[in-house]
């Protein structure tokens, strides 16, 4: 093997290093920032109350769904000031982690 195969740049703090790169790095799953405008579920549980409809203002830190978890009710916030476009659930309805409750504009 030539000790130029797999060479790439790589980026650490802004600094542009060139070097060689292993299959196991070509095929991590790349960094993609959280969509603020997406509420998402931090756990697993059962949706106890919708707080909010489409259509209202909502603002940073207001609480928008309950959520119950191991006996536990959890206030979902909101990350970003914005108008409810999108509610995808319902009360009562089982979430796993990761699901998109309420979409923002």
């Amino acid at each position: 093997m030539k000790k130029t195969e797999n060479l790439g740049i790589l980026n650490i703090n802004s600094t542009l290093y060139k070097t060689r790169l292993s299959p196991k790095f070509l095929k991590r799953k790349l960094y993609m920032p959280a969509d603020l405008k997406a509420i998402i579920s931090f756990i697993p549980g059962t949706v106890l109350d919708i707080l909010v409809k489409k259509g209202q203002f909502v603002r940073k830190g207001e609480n928008l769904v309950i959520l119950d978890s191991m006996k536990m009710q959890n206030g979902i916030k909101c990350s970003v000031d914005g108008t409810i476009r999108k509610i995808n659930v319902n009360k009562g309805d089982k979430v796993s982690k990761g699901t998109i409750l309420i979409e923002l504009k």
